[in-house]
């Protein structure tokens, strides 16, 4: 799921991961929603806001808005500069730092909001885009642009045109790549919109530590998928012998 690129990659590793990083991504999405009523996963909705703000001559909410969209780009910058740190030492996982970086900061932000340490709206919103940009950098990655999975716009739209395909597709193998890629799609949909609704439930008990929540499930699936890896090369190396 983390560790197979290139030919080696196949759709079903696709659709564990975006599995996986949807329902991620919607928990943070409610999380940032309701505790700070911020979009936290996409940059869409703040740039609108930026426009209107640049004509208001807000400057002050137009500097907000444009750390928001630099939190987004740096943390999609910075997940690419370790994925290609990785590659350039010829890591066996090299998506291994960025997942681990995620982690962290979804880790933390639930620790300095209850400590009151000087962490405003707005840095939580910046730590939470941030962690975004290294999810949708590391997952865009890792499928060869085939799964996105911290915001929608794009995937409806890719959705759309998939099945407007299969009332075209002459050609079997065709046809069952477009019904391969729009189960990709629906699972991305529906694993966003479970991961908020369990989002929805756990901050009503438990506050931002719902992030917690987000990291152990990260964490946990990176483990499994590291222990299946290794397994496999085990029986691997056992059979050959």
């Amino acid at each position: 799921m983390f560790r197979h690129q290139g030919k080696t990659r196949t759709p079903k590793h696709n659709v564990r991961i975006a599995m996986l990083l949807s329902f991620i991504a919607g928990l943070v999405n409610i999380a940032g929603f309701l505790g700070i009523h911020t979009l936290t996963t996409n940059v869409t909705g703040h740039f609108a806001t930026l426009i209107l703000d640049v004509y208001q001559m807000d400057w002050i909410i137009v500097l907000i808005y444009i750390s928001y969209l630099l939190s987004f780009l740096v943390g999609s910058f910075t997940s690419g500069v370790l994925i290609e740190w990785m590659k350039m030492y010829k890591k066996m996982n090299i998506y291994l730092l960025p997942t681990l970086l995620e982690s962290s900061i979804l880790i933390i932000i639930p620790f300095m909001v209850y400590w009151e340490a000087l962490l405003s709206t707005n840095i939580i919103a910046c730590l939470l885009l941030f962690a975004m940009g290294v999810q949708n950098s590391f997952v865009t990655k890792i499928s060869n642009a085939v799964v996105r999975t911290t915001h929608l716009t794009g995937l409806f739209t890719d959705l759309g045109i998939e099945l407007s395909h299969l009332f075209f597709s002459s050609q079997k193998h065709i046809y069952h790549q477009n019904v391969s890629t729009i189960k990709l799609r629906l699972n991305i949909i529906f694993f966003f919109f479970f991961g908020g609704i369990i989002g929805v439930f756990l901050f009503k008990e438990i506050d931002f530590f719902v992030l917690l929540v987000a990291a152990g499930i990260l964490l946990l699936g990176l483990f499994l998928d590291s222990l299946r890896y290794n397994m496999i090369r085990l029986l691997r190396k056992y059979k050959r012998n």
